[in-house]
């Protein structure tokens, strides 16, 4: 279908790089297209499917989007109100989702909707849906603290028709295709922001080093060196364990424990890099004349999208046996 038929260690390797890009919305709207609306599609969609939709996003010539999140429904995915309601061969959607990157412009979304009455964790199907269809409604273009250049929109549906055909998989599926896609989602995020946090140090080391306070370099004083080694130190542990988890994960293991750890670990120490380097620069920092103040504000996301920090901890703590899976 026009891809490389590499292994997923290949997409890490790529997010890696991708962060040497100075502004995070770029790579955030690549993740989406490579990684998040797009999975399910490749391994569980019909070949007419994939010829429709798969081939021409890969190509580039198609913008594809995600639907899960809902005004009332984020890392919650089991609680989307979003209906597609079977009648003769079509779907009828209503609903209405919310923070969707790249939703404005999209030519396509792989949407996650109700298609019946079932408990919330089998009554789910992902549905690919062209957003040129009537009754697709792109409220407004989300306007954000952080991630700037990509575009997040509201939408509503209101009796959108969609051919059954149209549908990923087996009906009632979708949760389980979702979640097994949130792997690769938060193993990708985790690796988009190695390289920010290097280049977010590496920067401070600069600036410190030629900012004078009181006679001497800022970076001349212990706590400030001190800092940011254990800060480096940081970014290298979290690299490895990214590492060991895609390891485990292109041999065919379950490492959901590993990439909700990273994902969470991730999250943190993102917001530890960039407001400790941002208190480094001084006043200079507090400006958006700089890297670190871009950074400081998009890599914030972080700890939200994809699942939230306590729904990553939520997860670890299952695997480890201290609360109940359900």
């Amino acid at each position: 279908y026009g891809g490389l038929g590499l292994d997923f260690s290949y997409n890490i390797a790529v997010a890696e790089e991708l962060g040497n890009i100075r502004c995070g919305g770029i790579t955030l709207a690549i993740g989406v297209q490579a990684g998040m609306a797009t999975p399910a599609l490749t391994r569980f969609g019909s070949h007419e499917l994939k010829k429709q939709f798969l081939v021409p996003t890969i190509a580039g010539d198609f913008v594809a989007c995600l639907g899960i999140s809902e005004a009332g429904a984020g890392s919650d995915v089991a609680n989307i109100k979003t209906t597609a309601v079977r009648k003769g061969d079509e779907y009828v959607i209503n609903g209405g989702k919310m923070w969707i990157t790249s939703g404005s412009q999209a030519d396509w979304m792989c949407l996650l909707a109700n298609t019946s009455e079932g408990p919330p964790h089998r009554n789910k199907s992902l549905i690919c849906l062209p957003m040129n269809l009537p009754g697709i409604h792109v409220a407004k273009k989300i306007d954000k603290l952080g991630m700037r250049s990509s575009d997040t929109a509201q939408i509503f549906f209101e009796d959108v028709r969609v051919p059954c055909k149209n549908l990923i998989g087996e009906e009632g599926k979708g949760f389980t295709y979702q979640m097994l896609q949130f792997q690769e989602e938060r193993l990708w995020g985790v690796a988009t922001g190695l390289t920010p946090m290097e280049t977010i140090i590496r920067e401070t080391i600069d600036y410190t080093r030629q900012r004078k306070v009181f006679g001497q370099p800022v970076l001349h004083n212990q706590t400030v060196h001190f800092r940011l080694a254990e800060l480096a130190t940081e970014v290298e542990l979290l690299r490895s364990l990214l590492h060991r988890a895609v390891a485990l994960y292109v041999e065919g293991n379950d490492v959901t424990k590993f990439a909700s750890m990273a994902k969470l670990k991730a999250g943190r120490l993102t917001r530890e890099v960039t407001d400790s380097c941002l208190q480094f620069w001084g006043g200079m920092g507090f400006t958006n004349e700089v890297l670190v103040s871009r950074f400081y504000r998009d890599l914030r996301l972080m700890s939200i999208g994809g699942g939230t920090d306590e729904t990553m901890l939520s997860i670890i703590c299952k695997y480890m046996d201290i609360l109940p899976r359900k």
